[in-house]
């Protein structure tokens, strides 16, 4: 009988992907975490009650449509509720979009450096990607863009790992000549100064795509959704998931979305953190790309005054040797001499700043 080998019966492009790797969660307790950008702080209290009374009905089948929290962002954000969709987080989303606009004859874009989970989706789809580069300063790349051949774009603002926003006026002129499906990535918009959303009437082809995971301090729930025309709304429908957001989630982020009390407070007291953080970081003269994102891209910088891939790798290890959690992308010319820090609670950070002022190369 032949020997079964599932790789002989996968897809060639399943069988050669290379799964998103995720940042460190260490199930041990003791670690300073700031590696993965979560909300430092719990969630609404309204969240703790609204979970508790779904759990009396944990029997029956979720809303399918996610329609009560469809309508509550629609409300929130101005816009019908045929002009929402909600996901199991916003990597649904993203997944949906791949689904509905990428395959192997319609290319799929997006910047570089960017969301690494991007190469995976697209992958999964057998979809060649279209890459556009970054220069140092991180600026818009629009022109290339706009003549990339991509059928969709995926644009992250504020850019991931660095956290650079994209003016809307930039987004704007690029919606206006992108001929495909222009994706705003904005999981961190709720730090930044201003959302693409506003764009979205002027724009069929602008899909706006967020998440509770990081100022609503609900990413161990899983909630995500996206704002475009009804028309792309409808096709994403087409291919969701059946029930693909349960009922607590639901429940959670209705009750989270209605607290803005809560949020605004919350978001204030990270910005006042991650200002105090910048001036830190300016002190000691690393370069620290302007962050709108609830963490800062920095370059260390060792006391001979070099810098590098050499002293962002040698950093990030004596960092971890500590317990405090980084994040570091050593695989492209841009990032490799850059560590990401996410912005936790003040006491956090001072544990981040001791330890780098106990590294042996800072002395």
């Amino acid at each position: 009988m032949k020997r079964f080998c599932p790789n002989d019966l996968a897809l060639p492009n399943v069988t050669g992907l290379s799964a998103y790797v995720p940042g460190v969660q260490p199930s041990e307790s003791g670690w300073t975490k700031l590696n993965t950008n979560e909300n430092p702080y719990p969630p609404s209290c309204r969240v703790a009650n609204a979970i508790g009374k779904e759990c009396e009905r944990l029997r029956l089948y979720p809303d399918p449509t996610s329609k009560e929290l469809r309508h509550a962002l629609a409300r929130y954000h101005g816009v019908n509720p045929s002009r929402v969709i909600v996901g199991n987080g916003s990597d649904d989303v993203l997944n949906l979009l791949f689904r509905t606009f990428s395959g192997a004859d319609r290319p799929a874009g997006w910047t570089v450096p960017s969301y690494s989970l991007y190469p995976v989706l697209a992958g999964i789809q057998g979809c060649v990607p279209v890459l556009c580069e970054f220069d140092s300063d991180i600026r818009l790349p629009a022109a290339a863009i706009e003549r990339c051949g991509a059928n969709i774009f995926f644009l992250t603002s504020p850019n991931a790992p660095t956290g650079v926003a994209f003016p809307n006026r930039e987004i704007d002129r690029l919606a206006g000549r992108f001929p495909g499906v222009l994706v705003i990535d904005e999981a961190y918009v709720d730090f930044a100064r201003e959302s693409a959303i506003a764009l979205l009437d002027e724009h069929p082809n602008l899909v706006v795509a967020r998440t509770f995971s990081k100022s609503y301090s609900l990413a161990g729930i899983r909630v995500g959704y996206a704002v475009a025309s009804d028309a792309v709304v409808a096709l994403l429908d087409r291919v969701r998931e059946s029930y693909n957001v349960d009922r607590i989630a639901q429940a959670a982020a209705r009750a989270a979305l209605e607290d803005r009390t809560w949020c605004t407070e919350t978001i204030g007291r990270i910005l006042a953190t991650r200002q105090r953080t910048l001036q830190r970081l300016a002190g000691l003269g690393w370069h620290t790309y302007p962050s709108e994102a609830n963490f800062v891209f920095t370059r260390p910088v060792e006391a001979t005054g070099r810098s590098g891939k050499s002293a962002a790798a040698d950093l990030f290890e004596w960092l971890r040797a500590g317990r405090v959690l980084v994040r570091y992308f050593p695989c492209n010319p841009l990032t490799e001499a850059y560590l990401r820090v996410t912005i936790g609670t003040d006491s956090q950070m001072d544990r981040f700043f001791e330890r780098v002022k106990s590294w042996p190369k800072n002395a």
